[in-house]
């Protein structure tokens, strides 16, 4: 399947929260208490996805779409949250979320929206990059570790409905943007 990525617009911002929620209740079945998972909406994550969408470099937001529009995959990135997550000498960027359409994993659209947020925080000036990821979601730490993310040994526990569930950070090195060349010099 070919997969054609392009920056996410506002009006993505219904998709994403439908994206976002079924692949909570996919991918983390298991992980997080299904109440939780049972009681998500899209309805109620539209909102924050709008302010995402909306929001100034370097934030950006990446999705993945097919031939006739549909989305597969999206990829937020920014600026690190965290001042703690921050590497101590170089400019960090975050990879705040990576969900693909369950109906699509497995079909490239998460790797090109993964290859073209990292891309983003290159140009954006980044070096390091983090992402943090439910210790026992080992198909995505697979994914992530495939992609050059190593676990720097620090986890925290996330609260979510009462629940505490163990988060694992990733980072990795960035390399420097590409240096354009002008024309005619030599």
């Amino acid at each position: 399947m070919q997969w054609t990525v392009r920056a996410g617009r506002p009006d993505d911002a219904p998709e994403l929260a439908r994206i976002n929620v079924d692949a909570w209740q996919h991918a983390y079945r298991g992980i997080v208490d299904d109440p939780v998972l049972d009681r998500m909406l899209p309805e109620s994550r539209r909102p924050a996805w709008a302010r995402v969408l909306a929001l100034p470099d370097p934030s950006r937001v990446f999705v993945a779409v097919d031939g006739g529009g549909e989305v597969g995959a999206y990829c937020a990135v920014d600026a690190v949250r965290e001042a703690g997550d921050a590497h101590p000498d170089l400019n960090t960027g975050e990879l705040v979320a990576i969900y693909a359409d369950p109906r699509h994993r497995g079909t490239g659209a998460g790797h090109a929206v993964h290859e073209a947020g990292v891309r983003h925080l290159v140009e954006q000036g980044f070096r390091y990059a983090v992402l943090w990821v439910f210790q026992d979601n080992t198909s995505s730490r697979d994914f992530y570790e495939s992609h050059g993310w190593r676990h720097d040994g620090l986890v925290h526990r996330y609260e979510l409905g009462g629940q505490e569930l163990p988060e694992v950070r990733y980072g990795r090195f960035l390399p420097a943007p590409r240096r354009r060349v002008a024309a005619g010099r030599g």
